[in-house]
């Protein structure tokens, strides 16, 4: 690649990377929202409740059963958290795979 091209291509890495980390993001807020409605007993037929729930529930669905909740404990929905923890996973590893490919390494930000 020649000289001129040189920063185009570095911004277009960061434009790339910074979209793979919004949108994680933005799914990993949903589900820490989630989490915390859930903690605090949120009333689930409540219209931005249940559209939490609803749109999180594909994400945590997978977790589900890992661990067992003891009945009558707080609901701490460990799915959840294990949903955030591979998500957050799974992000730094999308990027980091894009940053391989383009053999960018902890470059500035252009």
């Amino acid at each position: 690649m020649n000289v001129s091209g040189a920063p185009a291509a570095a911004a277009s890495i960061w434009t790339v990377t910074r979209v793979i980390a919004l949108v994680f993001t933005v799914l990993e807020v949903l589900l820490l929202v989630r989490f915390a409605f859930k903690l605090l007993g949120a009333n689930a037929d409540q219209p931005f409740v249940s559209a939490i729930y609803g749109i999180t529930e594909p994400l945590v669905g997978p977790f589900r059963g890992i661990f067992a909740q003891p009945a009558g404990t707080p609901v701490v929905e460990i799915a959840a958290l294990l949903s955030i923890l591979f998500f957050v996973l799974v992000a730094a590893l999308i990027v980091a795979l894009v940053r391989a490919y383009t053999g960018r390494r902890g470059d500035a930000n252009p």
